[in-house]
């Protein structure tokens, strides 16, 4: 299994560009298959899920093409309506093609997903959903089964502002008869991305971005061409980065208001942010103030930046509380901080953090995507060597990560059975 090492205390400077959102693109993936035409999709990360889905897409019949960072889709003529165990255990955002197909072909067979064990992910309000519009569906040996003779327009109103069961239905109500309104919609930028492309499609959906969303269903969708929007979660890791190392850096391709509560709560720690049309600039040279926060539906603190912004707080000054309140079982990485010294106290989703002045390099193993992401921003602070074990995980949600951070002055390698990989 390949590992990082680094050598952590460098100030770190320069300038980085982010990526394509990950989590736009695992969405923007699926909705391809509603269209009988070939989409053009940029700034597509090269991420291990991004593999995955290009497999689940090509298994389902569609021709795909990975080229740099664009992908070429063409869905025109799907064959299989059933995905094997084997592609959906992989990963969270499999279930995503779920609406996709059942609107267009009126009947789909899968697996549950698997994806990072951070906490129960349940699929019910993605089947209550699409059971509202119509659809039939059996549940049996971990498999789900949704048939229809045609989704039709309904009122939905979700329990919690799920993001996967928001994305999921929009795409389904694009071909359905009739209007659909969902209320209670999760609000994230990358579901206005969707409904960017979705109407680039010819699809007839408004309100993303907002908790009311409404879509007039269509007899059918054809070819778009795309740019995926900029990753937030990344930005935000290198903002981390950038208070952490007490240094420099400047990140490209950055929409700032997807990011505003982390730079509100850096600003609060004193880190010195400044925002640009073209990117973000990050600086520091004090040790950061404690501060505390609290996990919350987008556009409140994003859980998938908990893990990176509690590793500046164990080396703030002061003490910091933070309460997990998305996922149940997402501080798998304080044990992993706890060995480079940091002093966290854990009472149920309430995590309490006395700062320390430094911490020290370790060997510390990734539990899931943002987890590793945390115990890397940890290590290039910590005095010494700080191995880092299990980074596929990372992989799943960094592009280039190693090459970046080596570029704005980290002292990082990629380690692969006692080899260096450049």
């Amino acid at each position: 299994m390949e590992k990082y090492v680094i050598i952590g205390g460098n100030r770190l400077s320069g300038t980085v560009r982010m990526s394509g959102g990950k989590n736009s693109v695992l969405t923007i993936l699926p909705a391809c298959l509603l269209s009988k035409g070939a989409c053009i999709i940029h700034d597509v990360p090269r991420l291990s899920d991004v593999y995955v889905m290009k497999d689940v897409l090509k298994c389902l019949g569609a021709k795909v093409e990975f080229t740099d960072n664009t992908m070429i889709v063409d869905a025109s003529n799907i064959t299989m309506v059933e995905l094997p165990d084997r592609l959906t255990r992989m990963m969270r955002a499999s279930n995503l093609v779920m609406g996709p197909i059942l609107a267009r072909f009126h009947h789909i067979i899968m697996a549950y997903p698997g994806g990072c064990s951070i906490g129960s992910r349940p699929m019910d309000q993605h089947l209550r959903g699409l059971k509202i519009l119509g659809a039939e569906i059996v549940e049996k040996y971990g498999y789900i089964e949704a048939k229809t003779n045609g989704l039709v327009g309904n009122e939905i109103c979700l329990d919690f502002p799920s993001v996967g069961a928001t994305e999921n239905l929009v795409m389904a109500a694009t071909l359905a008869n009739g209007i659909t309104t969902i209320r209670n919609t999760a609000r994230e930028p990358e579901i206005v991305d969707l409904q960017i492309f979705l109407n680039a499609m010819g699809a007839k959906v408004k309100g993303a971005g907002t908790d009311v969303i409404k879509i007039v269903g269509v007899k059918e969708l054809g070819a778009a061409e795309h740019t995926i929007i900029p990753d937030r979660i990344e930005a935000s890791t290198f903002m981390v980065i950038g208070a952490i190392t007490q240094g420099n850096i400047f990140i490209k391709n950055v929409i700032a208001e997807h990011v505003e509560t982390v730079i509100s709560k850096l600003r609060e720690a004193g880190i010195e942010i400044k925002e640009y049309d073209n990117g973000i600039r990050v600086k520091c040279n004090k040790r950061p103030r404690s501060v505390d926060f609290k996990t919350m539906p987008f556009s409140g603190f994003p859980t998938d930046v908990q893990a990176q912004v509690m590793g500046l707080m164990t080396v703030s000054e002061g003490t910091s509380i933070v309460t997990e309140t998305i996922f149940e079982n997402r501080y798998k990485h304080v044990d992993e901080f706890r060995r480079m010294g940091a002093d966290i106290r854990v009472e149920g989703r309430v995590a309490i953090i006395k700062g320390v002045k430094s911490l020290s390099g370790a060997y510390v193993e990734s539990s899931d995507l943002r987890a590793g992401a945390a115990l890397v921003v940890a290590g290039l602070a910590a005095e010494g060597a700080t191995v880092v074990d299990n980074i596929n995980l990372i992989d799943r949600g960094y592009e280039g990560f190693e090459q970046k951070l080596r570029r704005i002055g980290a002292d990082i390698l990629r380690v692969d059975g006692g080899k260096e990989r450049h």
